[in-house]
């Protein structure tokens, strides 16, 4: 078995340093996570949309551009894409109002990267490991079920504009209703996703065609359904059929970005109000951007590590001096706040992206696109991106990691499926909180049942502390020492335990008075002298 960490033909070594020897890989995988980014970057931009002022449609695209031009070189994680996150959208509705405007506003965006890079250097990031392995998987799984029910309706010609990661079971049925029973679709958008989805599946599951690398399967897609709708169709009945005109399913990039070339796109930056600073609100803004930012960040970022083949660990604190850097250009150039996001770092994972130069070329391509391309970028049927990201939600919600979950029994079954229904019902960070909860009762429950153990040959019984005992077993040793009858012989041995809370103590003490009364033969071992608790004086 040749050593992965040491060919790089495989594997971009502990350090990332094998970057360039994995272009065959990342390229593609770069171009399929540019055409999920795309329409993601503007739909963030465009539900950001506060009272008094909203986020320019150019920010989503420049902090999708932000995040890819920028943190690879910065950050040591091999797969995670960044960009605007759906995640952030109230934090900055909320805040263009709380700012007075989108200048102001930038300012606070500004501030919080200057609060994550510090973060960073205060190492910060450790937080990402107390959340359970199970939680993270079914923000996964909750994450590919959004996809799924977000981008259904495209794929039947139904343009929504909710974007942001919630499933809003109304707004499900309303869609259902609208499909089903007022026949609201466009029969162009159902032909081109039924093909897109047979060209996914043949290109997933044909050695030959995988092994066309420069020809990824999603790009095929795109081609084929712009080909589709532009030469294919009109002969059809374009009333029926042909997808674009005013409001069409189509990608929508604004006229001055398709018309203006590089001088469109410089035009388009907008830059901080400094005089904001003597607002208080700014601070409090920057500082809700910071954390929810950071959290955000590094649970996609344990996420997609563990979608990691190779199983590299990205080291993240400085994962989070790389988004504070990125967030501080984003915040002086006019961009959306910025995070690691999981749909576009899935994407880039089964696109089969190797190394961070993936998520880099994702932006050169963004870039160049915006720049060169626009008016052929607005010829792509939402259909065809909504095929790529329905297969990469099923990716993230498939049967098997159900049933391997259920299989791993309930204390990883019930935080998994609790996690993923939390994250449906409200939103990703509180779903997430929920989970972690269940989790950690799961972990206190598992402590109660091994911390104590108990032998019994007849009226007999020994016990054994075999880890710290705290103040959260006094349930179950109250409860099994209130069990043994009387005359019985009880050993009870701590001579394994590292530590003994002062509660449980004051029980041992309650149960060795018991013992005299109801002549029980008590011998204790390992423990310092039993006292009684004193309370006043």
């Amino acid at each position: 078995m040749s050593d992965r960490k040491s060919d790089p033909k495989i594997y971009a070594h502990k350090e990332d340093l094998g970057v360039f020897s994995n272009f065959k890989y990342d390229i593609p995988a770069g171009l399929v996570v540019f055409l999920v980014a795309l329409p993601l970057c503007m739909g963030i931009a465009l539900a950001s949309k506060g009272t008094v002022d909203e986020a320019p449609l150019f920010a989503g695209l420049l902090a999708g551009i932000i995040g890819g031009l920028v943190i690879p070189f910065i950050s040591r994680s091999p797969l995670s894409v960044s960009g605007p996150a759906a995640g952030l959208i109230a934090i900055v509705i909320a805040g263009i109002d709380q700012a007075g405007s989108w200048e102001a506003f930038l300012v606070a965006v500004f501030l919080g990267g200057l609060i994550q890079i510090g973060l960073g250097f205060l190492k910060a990031g450790t937080i990402a490991y107390f959340f359970p392995s199970s939680v993270i998987k079914g923000m996964l799984a909750a994450i590919g079920l959004i996809l799924i029910r977000k981008q259904l309706p495209h794929a039947f010609g139904v343009d929504t504009e909710a974007i942001d990661l919630n499933f809003h079971i109304l707004e499900t049925f309303a869609v259902i209703k609208e499909i089903v029973v007022d026949s609201h679709f466009q029969v162009g958008a159902i032909l081109i996703a039924a093909v897109s989805i047979g060209i996914l599946l043949l290109w997933e599951n044909n050695p030959f065609l995988k092994s066309l690398f420069f020809l990824p399967g999603a790009l095929m897609v795109v081609i084929l359904g712009v080909v589709m709708n532009r030469f294919l169709f009109p002969g059809m009945g374009e009333e029926l059929v042909l997808l674009g005109g005013q409001g069409g399913h189509l990608v929508n990039l604004p006229k001055e970005l398709v018309d203006g070339g590089i001088n469109g796109f410089i035009s388009q930056f907008v830059f901080p109000d400094f005089s904001a600073l003597a607002n208080p609100q700014i601070y409090v803004i920057a500082l809700t951007i910071g954390l929810v930012a950071s959290v955000e960040t590094l649970l996609s970022v344990e996420a997609v590590d563990k979608l990691d083949e190779h199983k590299r660990q990205t080291p993240l604190n400085r994962e989070l001096i790389a988004q504070g850097v990125a967030n501080t250009l984003a915040g002086l150039l006019g961009a959306l706040p910025i995070t690691a996001v999981i749909v576009r770092s899935s994407a880039n994972v089964s696109s089969g992206g190797r190394t961070r130069m993936s998520a880099f070329i994702h932006a050169v391509f963004l870039l160049m696109s915006v720049i060169t391309i626009g008016g052929l970028l607005n010829m792509i049927p939402l259909a065809s991106l909504a095929v790529i990201l329905l297969m990469v939600g099923y990716k993230l919600a498939r049967p098997s990691l159900f049933k391997a979950m259920y299989q791993g029994g309930w204390n990883q079954f019930l935080p998994f499926i609790i996690t993923i229904v939390a994250v449906l019902a409200t939103d990703l960070l509180r779903g997430i909180a929920v989970g972690t909860m269940v989790g950690i009762f799961f972990t206190i429950q598992a402590n109660f049942r091994t911390a104590i153990k108990v032998v019994q040959e007849g009226n007999f019984y020994k016990i054994t502390f075999d880890k710290d005992v705290s103040f959260l077993n006094k349930a179950i040793l109250s409860k099994t020492l209130e069990n043994i009858p009387e005359e019985s012989r009880v050993v009870i041995d701590g001579t394994r335990a590292d530590f003994i809370d002062k509660d449980i103590q004051e029980i041992l003490f309650d149960f060795q008075v018991r013992a005299e009364e109801e002549d029980t033969e008590l011998e204790i071992i390992g423990v310092e002298e039993i006292k009684p608790m004193k309370i006043g004086h």
